[in-house]
């Protein structure tokens, strides 16, 4: 089982960037995948989720310090996650991480390497 982080890099305040977190090993369907953020000094925090299916779309969680800014989706044909993350701000500089769970609320079993992002001007 494997999770692919990439996306990050340098981006200016009130920019956008795209983060992927590509899996393989299991069948993206029937796993909930969630970004996480540790930022230097402070703990890891989860930013978003994206959960099982109700049989035609899955359910999404935000933190709310990115509700309206970040979008979380998913291409199941090819096992990719996303992270939409705009108008974003120097308190988003992080290192994110993408995770997979049985569901969201449960305990995230895998783990991806991190990409950095970081807000700055």
């Amino acid at each position: 089982v494997q999770l692919q982080a990439s996306g990050g890099g340098l981006v200016q305040p009130g920019g956008s960037v795209r983060l992927s977190c590509v899996v393989s090993g299991f069948t993206l369907d029937n796993y909930a995948i969630g970004w996480f953020r540790q930022a230097p000094g402070k703990e890891r925090e989860g930013v978003s989720c994206s959960g099982l299916s109700d049989g035609s779309t899955h359910s999404t969680y935000y933190a709310d310090s990115v509700k309206g800014r970040f979008t979380i989706s998913r291409d199941n044909a090819k096992n990719t996650v996303y992270l939409q993350m705009n108008s974003l701000k120097p308190e988003d500089t992080a290192v994110y991480y993408c995770a997979a769970a049985e569901s969201c609320a449960y305990e995230y079993d895998y783990w991806g390497q991190g990409t950095q992002v970081t807000v700055s001007s």
